[in-house]
C-alpha cells in the first residue's frame, strides 16, 4: 500500500506540472510560452515567419527568398505583411505571447530600442556581415546596452517630388526656397492643380512633410546641435515659425487633407491631378508600379535662404531581427546574415529603387543616386524620428498629434510647440 501511495502521488505530480508548462501566461519581458513545438525531422524544412510592415514589397521578397531557399533549401522562410498602421499592434501581440514570428521588421532608432530593451530580441553582434555596416546606421539597430538587434535595411530620404511635365507646360521652375514653394504653388492653382499631395489622416506624414519644410525656417543641422544640447527649445520663434509654414501649406493641400489616406494622396501625384508631393523616397517604388511612365524627379529640403544649403532629409527606415522566442534560432541566424549580404543588398537595391544600408551596393536608379549625391553635398536628419522618437507618448508622437489638432482648428502654433516641448522635457537629456 505505502508503495502504491509514492506511485499514485509521483504520478500526480507530473501531471500537475506538465499541466502548469503547457498553460504559462506571457512573460513580462520576452519568454516563451506554450507548448514548444516539436524539433523538425533531420533533413525537413524548418519555416521561418517574417513579418514585416511593407505590404507593397512582398512580390519583391518572393523573389529575395527564392534566392536564399536555392542556397539553404532545408530553411523555408514565409513573409508576412500587414500595413503600416496596424504592424506594431500585431508584432507586440506576437512577440508578448512568444508565438508567430521569428524574423521581425523593426522600427529604428527608439523602436528597436524600446524592443530590445524589453528582452524580446536576440544580439546579432556576431553574425557575419552586420558589424560591416556603417557604424551610423547600425546606431538605428541598437539596444541600450549598445548591442546590435538589427540589421538596417535601407536609407531612406524625405523628399519633394514634382512631375517634370506640369512643371514645364506651366513654366515652372522647381522651388529652392520657401519663398519659392509659395510662388509655385500659388501659380499652380491658379490652373486648377492641386499643388501639394498631401494626406493627414495617418498623423506621421505631416511630421514627415516638416521635416523637409523645417530648415526653411530654422536653417539646418546648426539648428539641430543646438536643439540637441538644450541651447533652443521646441518654443523658440525659429522652430514656431516652422510650424507656421505648415499652417501656411494648407491652404495649397487638397480639400479636407486630413481625412484622406496617403493612398489617395499618391493617386492625386500619379495621375496628374497634383503637381508634388512630399514623402519618403521610398515611394520610387510605388510609382514605378502604378505609373512608370510617370514623368518625375526630386528636390531635397528647402535653403533657409536663395543659395544656401537645400539639405538632404535622411534617416535609417528600420532594420530585421530576431525573436528571441524563436524555435529556431541558428535557421533565422542563417537568414539574418543573409540579409546583411551585398547579394541582398543589390537585390533590394535594383528591385525596390531604393538606397541599401550594407556596404558597397551601387544603385542603379538614376534618381536614388541623385538622392546619394546630394546627401553627399548636404544632409540632414529627419529630426523628429531620429532624435525625438522617445517618451510615453514619443515627441514625435505628440507633435504630430498636436500637427492634426492645429489643422482641424482645435489648438494654435503656440499649443503645438508648447505641447512638443512639455513631451520633451519628461525625458530628454541635452548632449553635454
Amino acid at each position: 500500500m505505502r508503495r502504491v501511495g509514492v506511485w499514485f502521488i509521483s504520478v500526480l505530480l507530473v501531471l500537475v506540472m506538465a499541466a502548469c508548462s503547457g498553460n504559462g501566461s506571457a512573460p513580462a519581458s520576452g519568454g516563451q510560452t506554450g507548448t514548444p513545438a516539436a524539433e523538425p525531422a533531420k533533413g525537413e524544412p524548418v519555416e521561418l515567419v517574417m513579418y514585416s510592415w511593407r505590404t507593397e514589397d512582398k512580390e519583391a521578397y518572393a523573389k529575395f527568398i527564392a534566392e536564399f531557399e536555392k542556397k539553404h533549401p532545408t530553411i523555408k522562410v514565409k513573409f508576412k505583411s500587414v500595413k503600416s498602421t496596424e504592424y506594431n499592434t500585431i508584432l507586440n501581440n506576437s512577440l508578448t505571447a512568444g508565438t508567430g514570428v521569428d524574423i521581425v521588421q523593426l522600427r529604428p532608432y527608439s523602436g528597436t530600442t524600446s524592443i530590445a530593451d524589453a528582452g524580446y530580441l536576440l544580439p546579432l553582434d556576431d553574425i557575419a556581415g552586420v558589424k560591416d555596416i556603417s557604424q551610423s546606421y547600425l546606431d538605428a539597430a541598437k539596444g541600450s546596452d549598445q548591442k546590435i538587434y538589427g540589421v538596417p535595411l535601407s536609407i531612406n530620404s524625405a523628399v519633394i517630388f514634382y512631375n517634370k511635365k506640369l512643371f514645364e507646360v506651366n513654366g515652372l521652375q522647381p522651388p529652392t526656397t520657401w519663398d519659392e514653394l509659395l510662388q509655385v504653388s500659388q501659380e499652380l492653382q491658379k490652373k486648377d492643380i492641386i499643388p501639394i499631395a498631401q494626406a493627414g489622416k495617418a498623423a506621421y506624414l505631416l511630421s514627415m512633410t516638416h521635416s523637409v519644410i523645417g530648415p526653411s525656417a530654422y536653417g539646418s543641422n546648426d539648428y539641430v546641435d543646438k536643439l540637441l544640447k538644450g541651447e533652443v527649445k521646441f518654443t523658440d520663434e525659429a522652430f514656431k515659425e516652422s510650424i507656421k509654414r505648415m499652417q501656411e501649406l494648407a491652404q495649397f493641400f487638397p480639400p479636407d487633407f486630413v481625412a484622406i489616406d496617403d493612398k489617395d494622396a499618391q493617386a492625386l501625384f500619379y495621375t496628374g491631378k497634383a503637381a508634388m508631393y512630399i514623402n519618403g523616397s521610398y515611394r520610387l517604388e510605388t510609382f514605378r508600379k502604378q505609373s512608370p511612365d510617370l514623368p518625375i524627379d526630386i528636390l531635397p529640403g528647402l535653403a533657409k535662404e536663395k543659395g544656401g544649403e537645400t539639405p538632404m532629409i535622411n534617416w535609417v527606415d528600420g532594420s530585421y531581427g530576431i525573436a528571441k522566442s524563436t524555435k529556431h534560432p541558428e535557421e533565422a541566424k542563417t537568414f539574418i546574415a543573409f540579409l546583411a549580404s551585398k547579394e541582398f543588398g543589390q537585390m533590394f537595391s535594383d528591385d525596390l529603387d531604393r538606397l541599401s544600408a550594407i556596404s558597397g551596393v551601387t544603385p542603379k536608379h538614376p534618381l536614388v543616386q541623385k538622392m546619394t549625391q546630394l546627401s553627399e553635398k548636404s544632409m540632414a536628419p529627419y529630426l523628429m524620428l531620429v532624435h525625438f522618437g522617445e517618451g510615453t507618448p514619443t515627441t514625435k508622437t505628440t507633435f504630430e498629434d498636436a500637427m492634426q489638432g492645429l489643422y482641424i482648428n482645435q489648438i494654435n502654433v503656440e499649443k503645438v510647440a508648447e505641447d512638443t516641448q512639455a513631451s520633451a522635457d519628461k525625458w530628454f537629456k541635452p548632449k553635454k
